[in-house]
């Protein structure tokens, strides 16, 4: 999607990941285009997240299905820890974690890589983001309690030398806000704890990372909120699910990024007030409706389900532009609707409302769109 297209449908910040922009195009040039926002021509507010995230992706979650969210019964798997040519150019197979830091192979070509506290530090002054986050280790839900409190006590000290490394840089400090992350899995008391402790640490604001079971993120949440002066930014990792961000809302996030909503338009897939659509299904073929009619999206409200549903089986790459442009636009249109919610005091109705028609389509849905794959 293009930077104009974002701001036309009402985002205020991007994000951009640390990792990624290390292993291309590099953090220096970059730098040298004048930092994130001038090289990919926004104009608002920029954020970069640590890498950390990518240290779980590339060890503990490395071909598992296991995201920010898992189930009670999902494997537990050895990670990968030794490189092999044959799984060099697959996304995140190999990362090693120590007390100091992290090594882990590129995925784009092999290459031994290391990331420390410090070292994310630098690379994000230089990427020139408004706001980034201290470097931290991202766990599965499914580590043991013990395993939880480990990486939490690893995360703590990493946001200490992160702070420490940020404050040395006097003109970085000047242009630049830094964000410490709270750990803990799905764990209240750790949550609560490692709130406590990175609040203490004088960050200029706090996100909330790490990994959930659905049916633990509320007191997690509501664990760590509790210890999180009203004052300072609360930032959620990664959670971008349209019930997921009014839970985060709920419990009093401010600011949310993630994936879900392009990655879902690159696959064919939309979302609507009446829940998930897959537009590649059969029945979308024909059906001359346009993408939502309970909600037109600036920029992708002329089109049809059946021509977007063309698109995407052709393999033309328009398809995908305009199912991710509907689904971002989807998105930033429930924030401002909670926002208003909030301000004409009746944000629990319109939150009951939204996901009584959201969640009750997309189950009677389910077992439909599986027959007509």
């Amino acid at each position: 999607m293009q930077p104009s297209a974002l701001a036309a449908l009402g985002a205020e910040v991007v994000l951009a990941n640390t990792y990624h922009l290390y292993l291309q195009p590099g953090k220096k040039i970059v730098q040298e285009a004048g930092g994130l926002g001038k090289f990919m021509g926004w104009q608002g507010p920029t954020m970069t997240d640590s890498g950390g995230f990518q240290v779980f992706s590339l060890g503990a979650a490395f071909g598992k299905t296991i995201s920010k969210f898992t189930k009670e019964d999902a494997p537990q798997e050895e990670s990968v820890a030794v490189y092999d040519e044959g799984v060099a150019s697959q996304h995140g197979q190999l990362a090693v974690i120590d007390d100091e830091g992290v090594s882990f192979t590129s995925h784009l070509d092999g290459s031994l890589h290391r990331f420390t506290p410090e070292r994310s530090v630098e690379i994000q002054h230089a990427l020139g983001a408004d706001i980034f986050f201290a470097f931290d280790e991202c766990t599965s839900p499914t580590e043991p309690y013990a395993y939880q409190r480990e990486a939490m006590e690893r995360t703590h000290r990493w946001a200490d030398r992160s702070l420490k490394a940020h404050r040395q840089n006097i003109d970085a400090r000047a242009k630049q806000s830094l964000f410490g992350i709270v750990q803990g899995g799905r764990h209240e008391d750790l949550r609560k704890e490692s709130a406590r402790e990175i609040v203490r640490m004088g960050f200029d604001g706090i996100g909330i990372g790490g990994s959930f079971s659905k049916e633990d993120m509320r007191g997690a949440l509501a664990a760590a909120m509790s210890e999180i002066p009203e004052e300072l930014p609360r930032h959620f990792l990664g959670i971008g699910e349209p019930g997921d961000i009014l839970e985060g809302i709920a419990s009093g996030m401010d600011l949310f990024d993630c994936v879900a909503a392009t990655r879902l338009g690159r696959h064919g897939s939309i979302y609507t007030k009446n829940g998930l659509i897959h537009l590649k299904n059969e029945k979308y073929r024909t059906d001359f409706s346009p993408l939502d009619a309970g909600i037109a999206i600036p920029g992708t409200e002329s089109f049809t389900r059946a021509y977007v549903s063309h698109l995407l089986r052709s393999g033309e790459m328009l398809g995908a532009v305009i199912a991710s442009m509907h689904n971002v636009g989807f998105i930033l249109r429930l924030f401002a609707d909670a926002r208003q919610a909030i301000l004409d005091e009746w944000f629990e109705q319109y939150r009951a409302e939204f996901m009584e028609m959201y969640r009750g389509y997309v189950l009677s849905q389910r077992v439909v769109d599986t027959f007509d794959e």
